[in-house]
């Protein structure tokens, strides 16, 4: 039997012209993307990316495997029914804060409260892109739009904790720009059976540039991120602060580490496992909070909800009528993809 073939990140880009705005965060997003599928050793013609509608949901014309470019916000049901229909094929789920958590809200919600067994990509830059720039779900306020123009007043979503209260068992943050940073989220999440959900923090340089400045601006950055590692203590700017849970509340407090302020045991280690500390991490706000970037959660499940159905169809269906079922639907024109 021959070898499998190494792969390159060459070998999964496509002959498809990349149309994306110039400076879009979303090329560096492909090219970490392209950069790790060869490292989980899945054949092209085992892999399979879908979209649903937005900027987005244009990656599968990118990616030199299978790919369906669906329906604005279906994205997720239709990942399900491919990873069901297959349980072989590596599945990834591309989407927007608009695609995934307006319109497609329902579905997003579903496939991570069934811990279907798949990657789920969420570029979130706080706006419609695709449809010249209306204010999305997680807008901030006042943010000026064409269908905002005085100003949007609604309270944001906050991604990460919509995935944690839907029951996903793994969620996790990262920015376009940090080209080191993100792949390897992006191999986390490929390691672990269920549902993998991946904010990503993702600029859009025409209709809101530089909204994430506050926080991911190389000049800014080490003050105002906390990059998340398990069994390590929750420090940042350089190990000068850290957080704890005040005294007295169950809500987390920003503290200075060190020489006139408290000592490191004081400052919280960081548990991927506890979904109330990652709920925290998540919707820390303020001036005074950094943003938690990396794996804010992480408990594997017994099994993930397509193994289970493959599980139960295997034990009530007979192989000869599995059999059976595959020559019927197999009749007629086939094609063989090599």
């Amino acid at each position: 039997m021959n070898a499998p073939i190494k792969l390159t990140p060459k070998d999964f880009a496509t002959d498809q012209e990349v149309r994306w705005c110039p400076g879009c965060g979303d090329y560096a997003i492909l090219k970490s993307v392209l950069g790790v599928l060869p490292d989980f050793g899945v054949p092209r013609d085992k892999t399979v990316f879908v979209s649903g509608i937005g900027c987005s949901s244009r990656f599968p014309y990118y990616v030199s495997t299978y790919g369906f470019h669906t329906i604005h916000g279906r994205a997720p049901a239709i990942a399900t029914g491919i990873k069901l229909a297959n349980p072989e094929l590596d599945v990834w789920l591309v989407t927007g804060d608009g695609d995934g958590l307006s319109i497609g809200g329902n579905h997003l919600l579903h496939v991570l409260r069934r811990n279907v067994n798949m990657q789920i990509l969420l570029f979130n830059n706080e706006i419609y892109g695709l449809t010249k720039g209306q204010y999305s779900p997680t807008s901030r306020p006042g943010t000026r739009s064409p269908s905002t123009p005085y100003g949007s007043f609604d309270p944001p979503v906050i991604a990460a904790a919509f995935a944690l209260g839907a029951g996903a068992r793994f969620v996790a943050r990262s920015i376009d720009t940090l080209q080191k940073h993100l792949p390897i989220v992006l191999k986390r999440a490929h390691d672990h059976i269920g549902a993998s959900f991946v904010e990503i923090f993702q600029n859009c340089i025409v209709y809101n540039d530089a909204v994430f400045d506050d926080f991911a601006a190389k000049d800014v950055a080490a003050e105002r991120q906390i990059h998340l590692e398990h069994g390590k203590p929750l420090l940042f700017a350089g190990g000068r602060k850290g957080l704890r849970v005040k005294p007295g509340s169950l809500a987390l407090e920003v503290v200075n580490v060190g020489e006139g302020g408290v000592g490191v045991g004081e400052v919280l280690v960081h548990d991927e496992t506890n979904r109330i500390l990652a709920t925290m991490l998540a919707t820390m706000e303020g001036a005074d909070f950094p943003v938690a970037l990396g794996v804010l959660y992480c408990n594997p499940a017994a099994s993930s909800y397509d193994a289970e159905v493959d599980r139960r169809i295997k034990k009530r269906v007979s192989p000869d009528r599995r059999a059976a079922l595959t020559r019927m639907l197999a009749r007629g024109a086939t094609w063989t993809v090599s």
